[in-house]
C-alpha cells in the first residue's frame, strides 16, 4: 500500500525528466545546425564575443568604483571626523539605494531596450560619484554615495540575462565565469585605486575620480557595440511572452531553487560585505600590533588585499566554473553542493586568518587569499543556476529579486553592523584591557586603544563565519530541488506545458486518475 501511494509522484518526476531530456535535444537541434564542429567556442560570433568584452569591462569598473571608498576608510574618517559605525553606513546607504531600486530595474529590463537602461544607469553613478568626491560634509557625502547605488542597480540587474540570451549550457557558464571574476578584480583594483592614489596625491578625493572617467569610455562602448538579443534567443524561446509583474513574483516566490540559492547567495553577500568594508581597517590595527611591526608596513594593506582580492577572483570564479561543468556531467545537483562546500572551506580559512592578523602577516595573508578563493568559487554558479531554473522572460526580475533579498538581508546592513557591533564592544573591552596592562583606570596609553579597537573589531568579524554555516545549508537544500527545477523551465521553454507553477501537480493528477480507472 505504501508503494502504491508513492508510485504517481515517483512515475510524474521520471515524466518530467524524460520530457525535458527530449525538449532539450530538440530545442537544441532547431537553433544550432553547426553543433558537429570541433570547439563550441567556434559557434560564438564576432559581435557575441564583443558584447561579452564590454559587459565584462564595464561590471570590473561597477566593482572598482564600489570598494574604493574601502581603500582609503581611514583618511575618509579622519576627513570627517565619524566612527566605525557612521563609516559603515557609507556601504549601508549605497547598497540600500542599490537595492531598493533593482526591482524597477528588473522590471524594465524585462520589457524594454537593455542597452539604453543601463547606459543610463551608468551615466547617472559616474556623475553622482564625480559629484560626489567635492562635498565638504559627510551628510552631503553620504548622499550622493547613495545616488551612486541607483545607477549601479541598472547594470548588475541587466547584463547577466543579456549573457543568458547568447549562450547556453556549458557556453554560458564559462561567459558568465568571464563576467562575474570581474568582481573581485574590480573590488581588488578598487583598493588599489583608492589607496595608492589617496597616498600618492595626499587628497583621498582624487580616488573617486578615476571610475567616472572609465565611465563615460563604458558608455561610449556599450551603445556602440552591444548587440541586445531576443529574450531566450539560443534556447529557442522566442515564443514566450513578458507575463504581469506580480505573476512573476508569485511563480518566483513559488521557485524552491530560486528561493533557497537566493537565501545561500544572502549570506554570500553578508560576508563578502563586511570583509570587503572592513578587512583592511582590521589588517592595519593588527599589523600596528605585530611583534614585528618595524617589518610590516600598515599603509601598504589596501595594495596587497586588493592584489590578494584580484588573485583569488581570476582563479577562483574560473575554477568553480569548471569544477562544475565537469561534475555537473554526473551529478545534476552538483552545481549548489560545490557553493555549499566553498563556504564551508571558507570558515576555518578565515577564522585563522582573523586570529593570526596580529601575530603572522604572511600567514595571514595566505589564509585571507585561500579564503576568498573558496568565497568566489560561488559567484558565476550561483548566476548560473538562477538563469536556468527562471524562464527567460521573467530573469531580470529574477536578478533584481535576488540583488533585492542578498542586499537587504547581505551587504547592506553587515558594514553598519559590524561597525556598531565593534563599537559596543569596546565599552565592554577598554575597561578590562586598562585595568589588565596598568592596573589602573582610564585614562589610558595609545597603544590600549589600538588594541581594543582591534579586539573590538576582530570579535565582531567573528560573525560573518557563523553566517557562512547558515548559508552552506541553504545551498544543501538548493540541491534537493534543483533538478526539478530546471525540468520545468527546459518544457517551459519548449513550448510543452502553459504553466511551470503547475505542471507537475497536473502531471500528478492524470497519472492518479489513469491509475483509478485501471483498478478494478
Amino acid at each position: 500500500m505504501a508503494d502504491d501511494a508513492i508510485t504517481p509522484h515517483v512515475a510524474s518526476y521520471d515524466y518530467l525528466m524524460v520530457n525535458a531530456e527530449n525538449a532539450q535535444n530538440s530545442s537544441r537541434e532547431r537553433r544550432i545546425k553547426k553543433s558537429t564542429m570541433p570547439s563550441e567556442f567556434r559557434l560564438v560570433s564576432r559581435s557575441d564575443w564583443i558584447t561579452v568584452g564590454v559587459l565584462c569591462f564595464v561590471n570590473l569598473i561597477n566593482y572598482m568604483d564600489r570598494f574604493t571608498i574601502a581603500g582609503m576608510l581611514d583618511n575618509i574618517k579622519n576627513d570627517f571626523k565619524i566612527r566605525n559605525d557612521e563609516s559603515g553606513l557609507l556601504q549601508t546607504a549605497f547598497i540600500l539605494s542599490y537595492m531598493v531600486f533593482a526591482p524597477l530595474f528588473g522590471y524594465l529590463g524585462d520589457r524594454y531596450n537593455r542597452k539604453i537602461i543601463m547606459s543610463s544607469g551608468v551615466f547617472l553613478w559616474c556623475l553622482t560619484t564625480f559629484i560626489g568626491s567635492y562635498m565638504k560634509s559627510f551628510g552631503w557625502f553620504l548622499m550622493f554615495r547613495a545616488l551612486v547605488g541607483i545607477g549601479e542597480a541598472s547594470y548588475s540587474t541587466i547584463a547577466p540575462t543579456i549573457i543568458s540570451d547568447l549562450f547556453v549550457k556549458d557556453m554560458r557558464s564559462k561567459m558568465l565565469a568571464i563576467f562575474y571574476f570581474a568582481i573581485p578584480v574590480g573590488s581588488g583594483l578598487g583598493y588599489i585605486a583608492g589607496g595608492e592614489t589617496a597616498r600618492v596625491t595626499g587628497v583621498w578625493q582624487w580616488g573617486l575620480r578615476i571610475t567616472p572617467a572609465l565611465g563615460i569610455i563604458a558608455i561610449i562602448l556599450l551603445l556602440v557595440l552591444v548587440r541586445d538579443p531576443i529574450r531566450g534567443e539560443r534556447e529557442g524561446g522566442v515564443h514566450l511572452t513578458s507575463t504581469a509583474w506580480s505573476s512573476d513574483i508569485k511563480e518566483l516566490l513559488k521557485n524552491s531553487s530560486f528561493m533557497y540559492s537566493t537565501a545561500g547567495f544572502t549570506c554570500v553577500a553578508f560576508v563578502t560585505g563586511a570583509l570587503a568594508w572592513w578587512a583592511p581597517t582590521f589588517l592595519q590595527l593588527a599589523f600596528a600590533l605585530h611583534p614585528n611591526s618595524s617589518n610590516v608596513d600598515p599603509d601598504d594593506v589596501s595594495f596587497k588585499f586588493g592584489l590578494i582580492g584580484m588573485a583569488s577572483g581570476l582563479i577562483g570564479v574560473p575554477l568553480g566554473s569548471f569544477i562544475a561543468q565537469k561534475l555537473r556531467l554526473h551529478w545534476a545537483h552538483a552545481d549548489p553542493l560545490i557553493c555549499a562546500v566553498g563556504l564551508l572551506i571558507s570558515v576555518p580559512l578565515l577564522f585563522f586568518a582573523t586570529v593570526t592578523a596580529n601575530t603572522n602577516a604572511a600567514l595571514c595573508y595566505t589564509l585571507i587569499f585561500f579564503g576568498q578563493l573558496s568565497l568566489n568559487l560561488n559567484w558565476s554558479i550561483v548566476a548560473d543556476i538562477l538563469l536556468y531554473v527562471v524562464i527567460p522572460t521573467r530573469r531580470s526580475t529574477a536578478e533584481a529579486f535576488q540583488i533585492l533579498i542578498a542586499h537587504a538581508f547581505g551587504d547592506a546592513g553587515s558594514p553598519y553592523l559590524i561597525g556598531l557591533l565593534s563599537e559596543g564592544l569596546k565599552t565592554v573591552l577598554l575597561p578590562s584591557l586598562a585595568v589588565a596592562r596598568t592596573m589602573k583606570p582610564p585614562p589610558i596609553d595609545p597603544s590600549i586603544n589600538t588594541l581594543v579597537e582591534f579586539r573590538s573589531l576582530q570579535y565582531a568579524l567573528f560573525m560573518t563565519m557563523f553566517v557562512e554555516i547558515i548559508g552552506s545549508l541553504f545551498f544543501f537544500m538548493t540541491a534537493l530541488h534543483i533538478q526539478k527545477d530546471k525540468a520545468i523551465v527546459d518544457l517551459t521553454i519548449a513550448g510543452e506545458n502553459t504553466s511551470d507553477s503547475t505542471y507537475i501537480c497536473n502531471e500528478e493528477t492524470e497519472i492518479e486518475a489513469q491509475e483509478d480507472q485501471q483498478k478494478p
